[in-house]
């Protein structure tokens, strides 16, 4: 058994693969999807999340190819890979685009190295570390990419798993105070509003059993990771909502992008 292997934990549920079970992957086991069904039987719309929260990474990284130049990625929190990862969708239009994924779930780790292959004419590089080693990932992160360039930061569910308010917004200041201007940040967050009571109770079920444990912020708190960055339109809205190529309900998953 490998270093990695042996850090996979299949007693509890995990959120990295019932993320991939919601978005039709096969990579879980029977623990978490007993309890992806017994959240769905809270919040029966919970599994639309994770599909829309794909979806909207693959817009905002299709924008700021073609539309703002970026060449470069970092994305931490990467997930277990799926169809459309960052640097498929930036690679498409920039076949020379550089991407480094983030993440210290072990199984992420032994599936990045076999699926997360890029073009002859990019980089495509995985760093095994945790979003709060902000010193690690990015000394790492400048083997690949060039800091002097604008870089765009993702941050697709993640900055949950950090419960502290000011902790979590340090860390994304760190991260941007590190790059260089014309960098975006695209981040995602699941909410807690009053329009969606049932979200809660779902969140309460996943603190109590699986692992790691999540912190809800309001809309209005998510806002805040963009303080000093020009936000780009729509805002942070459900992210369903940014920029649709259909319309589709809200979920309660905030997202935006802000510009360095």
């Amino acid at each position: 058994m490998t270093d990695i292997e042996s850090r996979i934990d299949t007693s509890r549920p995990h959120t990295a693969r019932i993320w991939n079970y919601w978005t039709g992957g096969k990579d879980n086991y029977l623990v978490d999807r007993e309890a992806s069904d017994r959240i769905r039987e809270l919040h029966p719309g919970i599994g639309e999340y994770a599909k829309a929260d794909r979806m909207f990474l693959g817009r905002a990284v299709r924008y700021l190819a073609e539309q703002e130049g970026i060449r470069q990625f970092l994305d931490i929190g990467t997930g277990l890979p799926s169809a459309d990862n960052t640097h498929e969708v930036a690679q498409r239009v920039a076949p020379d685009a550089r991407v480094v994924y983030v993440d210290n779930d072990p199984l992420v780790l032994a599936h990045a190295q076999a699926l997360l292959v890029g073009t002859p004419e990019g980089r495509t590089d995985y760093l095994d570390a945790d979003l709060r080693d902000v010193d690690t990932i990015l000394a790492a992160a400048a083997k690949t990419l060039d800091f002097s360039q604008p870089v765009a930061l993702t941050l697709l569910g993640v900055v949950i798993f950090v419960e502290n308010d000011e902790e979590s917004y340090a860390i994304v200041r760190r991260l941007m105070d590190a790059l260089a201007p014309g960098s975006h940040l695209v981040l995602s967050h699941t909410v807690t509003h009053p329009d969606m009571p049932d979200v809660d109770a779902a969140v309460a079920f996943w603190n109590e059993h699986g692992t790691p444990k999540l912190t809800q912020r309001t809309p209005a708190a998510v806002a805040r990771y963009f303080d000093g960055l020009e936000l780009l339109e729509p805002g942070v809205v459900s992210c369903s909502a940014w920029r649709p190529e259909t319309p589709t309900p809200d979920v309660a998953m905030y997202a935006g992008v802000g510009r360095k």
